[in-house]
């Protein structure tokens, strides 16, 4: 094989389903939970992004990721408004699902 000068590295992948024991909690709760494909809607007509730094869609994928504590003060800047939800093309249940977040991490918290 001819060298070009770099190596490929393999291919790295992050099963988000398996990694994280919180999601199969919240995912028992939420159904929709495990259907986000994410794409962005959430975020991009989120009410409360337009006035603090809340992004959900970040803070979903945190989440998914094990990094708890980065996001368990956040979450309560969302409004609760359901915007979100109206816009996913998945019909995840945001509201619903930043509730229950927000559940688990103050049970964990304890």
């Amino acid at each position: 094989m001819k060298s070009f000068g770099f190596n490929l590295k393999p291919t790295r992948t992050y099963d988000i389903d398996t990694q994280n024991d919180l999601c199969a909690e919240i995912a028992e709760k939420v159904p929709s939970f495990r259907q986000c494909m994410f794409c962005g809607s959430c975020s991009g007509t989120c009410s409360a992004a337009t006035h603090v730094d809340f992004h959900i869609l970040q803070y979903n994928i945190l989440f998914r990721r094990g990094l708890q504590s980065e996001i368990a003060d956040k979450l309560d800047q969302c409004m609760l408004c359901g915007k979100c939800g109206m816009v996913c093309p998945r019909g995840v249940n945001t509201r619903a699902m930043i509730m229950e977040i927000r559940k688990i991490l103050s049970n964990h918290a304890k």
